[in-house]
């Protein structure tokens, strides 16, 4: 299988504007995220998807491969669908612009998954144990059934523990995805989702329209950068 990385790169977050480009351990976060995507050896290829000028010169100046998107986007996975209708690939995984801390193993466990063909699409989750992480909004949680499919994401706290005898694992959802080319522009041709509209999580609106997510448990994945604090808490981990 042709499996290609494409990396989604808005300038303008909500939370964090700027944010790819703020400097960490001396390189920008998008490049940061960019050459550990491309040190995995995982990818027939790796391409930047942006918005953004600077970011596309930022990339294509250290010798990476980026591309401008020609349209605005609701998601990551909207942008990059654009650049992969024309390119040939099997399989398409997502990679967060703001997740520098990119592993060969986790990327190599997630594609594996593609091995059974009724796997459309999927994504990664850590296990968390911070009460603080557990309540953060910021903390897109994951419940999983006994075969670790998705059953629903949110930014509230699922599973809600009303039995506090019973021991509760509680899953983040790493930003992450992997894709089957026609699910992700399958995935461009469905409306925004009422769940998706409401938690502000695009994945959401897979398992509206009937397709769930395999979920790959993974070691500590870092910190996505989200936020000023996240890039502190980013410096110090480095």
């Amino acid at each position: 299988m042709k499996k290609i990385a494409m990396i989604p790169a808005r300038y303008a977050a909500t939370r964090f504007p700027g944010k790819l480009m703020q400097l960490l351990n001396g390189k920008p976060v998008i490049r940061l995220t960019y050459e550990n995507t491309v040190a995995t050896g995982l990818f027939d290829e790796v391409i930047v998807v942006t918005d953004s000028e600077e970011i596309l010169t930022e990339i294509n100046a250290s010798g990476g491969v980026a591309v401008m998107s020609i349209n605005r986007h609701e998601s990551g996975s909207d942008r990059i669908a654009e650049a992969a209708a024309s390119i040939d690939a099997d399989i398409i995984v997502n990679v967060q612009g703001d997740t520098p801390f990119v592993k060969k193993a986790p990327l190599e466990k997630l594609l594996q998954q593609f091995d059974e063909s009724s796997v459309q699409v999927a994504s990664m989750m850590q296990a968390i144990s911070s009460l603080d992480d557990i309540m953060d909004p910021n903390f897109v949680k994951v419940a999983v059934d006994k075969n670790n499919n998705s059953l629903f994401f949110s930014r509230s706290v699922i599973p809600y523990p009303r039995d506090r005898n019973y021991p509760t694992v509680y899953y983040e959802h790493i930003g992450v995805y992997a894709f089957r080319k026609n699910a992700l522009l399958q995935f461009t041709q469905w409306p925004i989702t009422p769940l998706e509209a409401a938690e502000k999580i695009e994945c959401l609106r897979y398992l509206e329209n009937g397709i769930p997510l395999r979920m790959v448990l993974v070691d500590y994945m870092g910190v996505e950068i989200d936020t000023p604090e996240d890039l502190d808490r980013a410096a110090k981990l480095i």
